[in-house]
């Protein structure tokens, strides 16, 4: 990605000096990807490449996240003048930006740790870039991060300031965690095409090709296609020989950490996250394939009655993906008063980024229309479309539950819809209980908010001695 964002920031008319701790690195990219271009400059130490910016200096690291970033801010420092800034590229922990931001701060310098998405192909022609840090860098790196970021229909440049201290890291972030579970989603409708409805690869492709032209217009889906009919020379499907097994680099286990340390319950993304644990587990499951059983029903419905069916379901949990990611980054925005503008991330996600989709375009309207808008499943157009969907996704699930396929993701995302939208849940009796064994009390029906009382369950007489906090 790295050499990329150099290649396009030079396509549009900016000097760009590079630096590789390995040196053949470096001379490799210059004799190849850059040969020709007079205005990308090869460094070759630090030293160099910082002695040959223009002030205010701008250094854009792309190095791995965790130790590493902060050795080289701290090679940087010495080199750098008040007022030249440091960017922060990577996939780095919003805590670990937000520690930077004043740290470099306190040393006279300005700090970006930015969100980049759209791989090694958005960073060549144009990707999603979530900014956020010292406030003050903005106007600076401005300039250079529109020119390069991906483009709307309307013009609009994929590319604005988040918010101070973690913003744009905490952001993509977020952002990951929903690609996690958009991801997790397509596969579990993978999963019903294949081992449901017993479609073979190429009738998979043509069905996700078609959803491309509906509300599920997405990269993911796009590429879900095409993967599906990718083939080698021999003819057989690339598909076919890859192993169940998945990896992941963190930011979504972090979405689901910080969630549950905010009290948001994303769930759907946590269960993207364990899905892939799950699936990790591949010599466990292999023996216990040989030991465990699941029922013998075979689908004996209209396959392109549940395949439309599937396709409202995918829809209706996308849409629920993308309500708790707000939802997170809302609570997280009032924490931190970084005054995120939900709508303008919208925007920053609708091209260029890995879950960019058309109805991220419907995500930026329901907010300007209603800046205070608690969760996008209140909004009209979305409402309108879960109240269209629910009944296809309660029957995929019950399908899917039928035949023994697992849809974590799909059933978590309309666990918490029934959970949202319910005015009375369990919890009344939750309360009881952590009275009766913790004396840890309760709000009452008839009382205000705010007002706890304790109960004495077992007639001893005692008073409650378990104060109310949230751990």
């Amino acid at each position: 990605m790295g050499q990329n964002l150099v290649l396009n920031m030079n396509d549009h008319g900016f000097s760009v000096a590079v630096f590789n701790r390995t040196a053949q690195k470096t001379q490799d990219f210059i004799a190849g990807p850059a040969a020709g271009r007079s205005t990308i400059i090869p460094a070759f130490s630090v030293e160099e490449l910082v002695a040959s910016l223009q002030v205010p200096r701008k250094v854009m690291l792309m190095v791995k996240a965790g130790e590493v970033v902060d050795q080289y801010i701290d090679t940087l420092i010495p080199l750098l003048e008040p007022g030249d800034i440091i960017i922060d590229g990577g996939n780095s922990h919003f805590p670990d930006s937000a520690r930077r931001t004043d740290y470099l701060e306190s040393k006279g310098l300005l700090f970006i740790g930015t969100g980049v998405s759209g791989g090694e192909e958005g960073a060549r022609n144009g990707p999603s870039i979530m900014p956020g840090g010292s406030p003050e860098a903005w106007k600076h790196v401005k300039p250079i991060f529109q020119a390069i970021a991906a483009k709307v229909p309307s013009g609009e440049s994929c590319a604005d300031w988040v918010g101070s201290g973690g913003a744009g890291h905490y952001v993509k972030m977020v952002h990951n965690g929903i690609e996690y579970g958009d991801i997790q989603l397509i596969n579990e409708a993978y999963q019903l095409m294949k081992d449901g409805l017993g479609m073979s690869n190429e009738q998979m492709h043509r069905t996700f090709s078609a959803w491309n032209n509906t509300e599920l217009d997405s990269y993911l889906i796009q590429i879900t296609a095409e993967i599906l009919a990718a083939k080698y020379d021999d003819g057989s499907y690339v598909i076919d020989t890859i192993l169940d097994t998945a990896g992941q680099k963190g930011t979504g286990k972090w979405t689901g950490i910080n969630a549950l340390d905010a009290g948001i319950p994303v769930t759907l993304i946590v269960e993207a996250v364990f899905a892939r644990s799950l699936s990790a587990l591949k010599d466990q499951r292999v023996a216990a394939s040989r030991i465990l059983r699941g029922p013998e029903t075979r689908f004996s419905g209209n396959r392109d009655a549940f395949l439309e069916d599937l396709r409202l379901a995918l829809l209706s949990a996308k849409i629920v993906s993308y309500a708790q990611g707000f939802m997170l980054i809302r609570e997280a925005s009032e924490k931190h008063d970084w005054h995120v503008d939900y709508g303008n991330v919208a925007l920053l996600w609708r091209e260029g980024c890995i879950i960019r989709s058309v109805f991220l375009g419907n995500i930026k309207t329901a907010f300007e229309t209603n800046p205070d808008l608690d969760n996008l499943l209140l909004d009209d157009y979305f409402r309108d479309l879960i109240h269209a969907g629910q009944l296809a996704w309660r029957r995929v699930i019950t399908q899917a539950v039928t035949l023994g396929i697992p849809v974590p993701a799909l059933s978590s995302a309309l666990a918490f819809y029934d959970g949202y939208r319910s005015e009375r849940l369990p919890a009344n009796l939750l309360q009881a209980q952590r009275d009766y064994f913790g004396a840890h009390t309760f709000e009452r029906t008839d009382g205000p908010r705010g007002e706890f009382h304790h109960f004495d369950w077992i007639g001893s007489g005692a008073a409650a001695v378990s104060g109310t906090y949230n751990a």
